[in-house]
């Protein structure tokens, strides 16, 4: 999980639980208890009320004063209701209801004081009066006045008011008329009927006061503010209860993320630590020998596995180079034969996957099908595998194979990795690929040098050997015209010219070798050359050698050139004889080998064919494995008086022809040479003809050269051979050319332009314009000449300045063929490289 989607999640959490926290708490609920309370005290006022009017009805409160205070403090509890209990219109309406009821009792107890002042007050005269003794006639009408006046206090019905009237009017009537009639019967009787108008009144007012729906109105609004509180406190508990999981799933999301963490610290560490290894392996491989990458692959493959924890890993390269390296844990059993090789063919099965990635961190989970099938025929329960395909044809493959265990592998960031390894390993094998290249220029190198050195050797001594070889062959021409019928002698003077005109030709070929001349093959019989060659050592050998020659069971004819084939033959024995300190012997024999399939020799590896053997056997010292390694190295010789060019010669003049030589030799039991050469099938001389020389296909090349006159001339053979010249004879205009155009060109030719370092600063500058563009130096010296600059200055081969049509053709079509494998290379690595 990334940071910036977690941190918003934390945060809405917290946000969430902080919103819960309030709601949680009911911050209503003290709301309510103060409205609960305030009515419990409304009702008690209301009470005190009620309690001090009927004290006042019955004469023993002092004042009203308390009436007033609790109509007042009721006021009062009525605004704290509605302050606390203003929660929504029924609440308040219920409120104002007891508003209205207090403004009810206010009023009436108003009345209340008004009447039942007036009521004390006549009562207190009617009493006062009442008790007066008056006439003895008026005594008992006065006593039952105010007897039903004191019933009347207690009864206010119309019975015993009217029995208060009629007992008033009875006292009036009594006394009206009367002289002897007390004074105060007539404020009795006003009191009296005051009285009696008053008593009913007061006690109506009581009634309507007590008829009030206080009680209904407060339970009523109590009623409603529990229901409030009671859902309030529901309403809170549900959000204590939502706070409650929430808080839950907060600390689970905590746990989670600490799980990630701890995750990917792992993660990290083990990025980290194959991180390591691959920048290890990668210093091994920048170190190791050309010799020891398929050792350090296999450790490189064993320390990935061993970091990524699976038991089996393997490499696999298929194409124009393959390779096979596979590494197994101590106990793990190795797998099927076909298993590593169709790695890549079952991660295509996959389809489109990122980065060439394919990752089954368990078998077990992939869906059923041919996928899973094929996986669990092979024993895994995990599998890592990284692909990388070449334009070339080339598929490389890095595998890893869990088998009784699962890959640590779990970051898509540690899947990156894998495909690092294998460009690692990729790199590792171009560069090895690289090396070969550098290797090959430089056994050309000294090829070209060993040419120059056989050229200017050969050219300082072939006119004069060729002028003694000519008289030679005119004095035994002179000698066969004159000796006649002398047999014997005749047939001496014929081995004379014959080797004379051998000679002649071996010093043409020299000279052709060294110059790199049009050769010319034509089918030979291999028997006959060997019989030839033997006529020749028979009288050249040194006395004590004995020759064998073996005849082959059937006549072997080879496509070749007599004077080099014969040279080669003649070398070896010259060598064997060289080789057997006093008496000893050299066996020549010949055999046809149908080979159907390639046979591995000591130097070379036969394709399947018809080939002839001629083995040259010898029992000398023999030659022990350090030197078998440098006899065909030119100038390499064990002898004070050797050139080292002999077998040289002969290795060169083989492969020439398209075969191959194997050499069995030990110390103290002679040696074994095998010249292998293809059979031709033609039996019939062949005219003569021109070696066959690669043709262009109108490939544009750039030549440069100081010399115009032979410049043009190049240029004429370059049409002769398909490709399109274009000359130049400085270097500032071949520059400008190439920054002009740099895809113009196909191949470069960079010839003298005076020293050979300014040629070779020419290439260089060439080869920083266009790096994928093959660069042919034509040189008239090699000596000052390294392989490293050569491999510094892009350059692809060499040749020797003049030109020859063979060479540059061979040259030519090498540069062709590298620049080719270059641009198929180029989006690989490019693309290994954006990864």
């Amino acid at each position: 999980m990334r940071v910036a989607p977690a941190a918003s999640i934390v945060a809405c959490l917290v946000l969430l639980l902080s919103w819960l926290s309030l709601r949680s708490f009911d911050p209503e609920a003290e709301l309510f208890d103060h409205a609960l309370t305030e009515i419990d005290r409304f009702a008690m006022l209301e009470n005190a009320l009620y309690r001090d009017v009927f004290l006042a009805r019955t004469g023993t409160l002092r004042n009203y004063d308390p009436l007033v205070h609790e109509i007042n403090a009721l006021r009062d509890s009525l605004d704290r209701l509605r302050s606390t209990s203003a929660i929504d219109a029924e609440t308040r309406a219920a409120v104002d209801r007891l508003a209205a009821s207090v403004d009810r009792q206010e009023e009436l107890v108003e009345r209340f004081k008004s009447e039942n002042a007036l009521l004390h007050n006549s009562l207190s005269f009617f009493v006062r009066f009442g008790a007066r003794p008056a006439a003895a006639d008026l005594n008992p009408a006065i006593s039952a006045a105010a007897a039903a006046m004191l019933q009347l206090t207690l009864d206010t019905s119309s019975s015993s008011a009217q029995e208060v009237n009629d007992r008033l009017d009875q006292l009036g009537q009594q006394a009206a008329g009367r002289y002897d009639a007390p004074a105060f019967i007539g404020p009795l009787l006003a009191h009296g009927r005051l009285l009696h108008d008053v008593l009913p009144s007061v006690d109506n007012t009581l009634k309507a006061l007590r008829a009030l729906p206080r009680k209904q109105d407060q339970e009523a609004l109590r009623t409603l503010i529990l229901a409030r509180q009671m859902s309030s406190r529901t309403t809170a508990r549900e959000y204590r209860r939502i706070l409650y999981a929430a808080s839950l799933l907060l600390v689970a999301f905590l746990v989670y993320l600490c799980l990630q963490l701890k995750s990917r610290a792992n993660a990290l560490q083990r990025r980290a630590a194959f991180e390591h290894v691959i920048a290890r392996i990668s210093m091994r491989f920048i170190n190791a020998r050309p010799e020891d990458i398929g050792d350090e692959i296999d450790r490189a493959i064993a320390e990935m596995a061993a970091c990524i924890g699976s038991e089996r890993a393997y490499f696999v390269m298929s194409g124009p180079v393959q390779r096979l390296h596979l590494w197994c844990e101590p106990g793990t059993r190795p797998p099927s034969d076909d298993w590593p090789p169709r790695a890549a063919e079952l991660a295509a099965r996959f389809g489109p996957v990122t980065d060439g990635i394919i990752y089954v961190p368990d078998v077990s989970r992939l869906p059923i099908g041919e996928n899973r099938s094929a996986l669990a025929q092979l024993g895994l329960s995990g599998w890592a595998c990284v692909i990388n395909a070449g334009q070339d044809g080339t598929v490389a493959a890095l595998g890893f194979d869990a088998i009784a265990r699962t890959c640590r592998i779990t970051a898509p960031a540690e899947l990156s990795l894998l495909r690092m390894a294998l460009d690692t390993i990729v790199h590792a094998v171009a560069r090895h690929s690289m090396e070969q290249e550098r290797t090959r220029l430089e056994s050309r190198l000294r090829q070209a040098r060993r040419m120059e050195r056989i050229g200017t050797f050969s050219s300082g001594i072939a006119h004069n050997f060729s002028n003694l070889l000519g008289g030679i062959l005119g004095h035994a021409e002179l000698m066969e015209e004159r000796l006649g019928a002398d047999v014997r002698v005749g047939r001496n003077l014929a081995a004379i010219r014959r080797g004379a005109e051998r000679a002649r030709d071996l010093i043409d070929q020299i000279l052709a070798f060294g110059r790199r001349r049009d050769a010319r093959p034509r089918p030979l019989n291999a028997h006959a050359l060997v019989t030839e060659a033997a006529a020749l050592l028979n009288v050249s050998l040194p006395t004590g050698i004995h020759l064998v020659i073996r005849e082959p069971p059937v006549d072997a004819i080879v496509s070749g050139e007599p004077a080099q084939l014969q040279q080669v033959i003649l070398n070896l024995c010259n060598n064997a004889a060289q080789a057997i300190d006093g008496d000893g012997r050299i066996d020549i024999e010949m055999e046809v080998h149908d080979l159907a399939i390639p046979r591995a020799l000591a130097h070379y590896e036969l394709q399947p064919g018809r080939y002839a053997c001629i083995a040259i056997s010898d029992t000398g010292h023999g030659m022990d494995e350090a030197t078998l390694a440098r006899i065909f190295e030119p100038f390499f010789t064990t002898r004070c008086s050797g050139n080292g060019l002999g077998l040289a010669t002969v290795y060169e003049i083989i492969n020439e022809h398209g075969g191959a030589i194997h050499v069995r030799s030990a110390p103290g039991e002679g040696s074994r040479f095998e010249v292998w050469l293809p059979c031709s099938p033609a039996v019939e001389p062949m005219p003569e003809m021109n070696m066959p020389i690669i043709a262009g296909r109108g490939e544009t090349v750039l030549m440069a050269a100081a010399d115009a006159r032979l410049l043009l001339r190049d240029e004429e053979m370059l049409a002769a051979l398909g490709y399109e010249p274009v000359g130049f004879t400085e270097a500032d205009a071949v520059l400008s050319a190439c920054r002009a155009k740099p895809g113009r060109f196909d191949v470069l030719v960079v010839g003298p332009l005076g020293p050979t370092s300014a040629s070779l600063e020419l290439a260089t500058a060439l080869h920083a314009i266009s790096p994928h563009l093959p660069i042919v130096l034509a040189t008239r010296s090699t000596e000052e000449i390294r392989a490293d600059t050569l491999v510094a200055a892009g350059i692809a081969d060499v040749v020797r300045w003049p030109i020859t049509a063979e060479e540059i053709a061979a040259a030519l079509a090498h540069g062709l063929a590298l620049r080719e494998r270059r641009q198929r290379r180029a989006p690989a690595l490019s693309s290994s490289r954006r990864q």
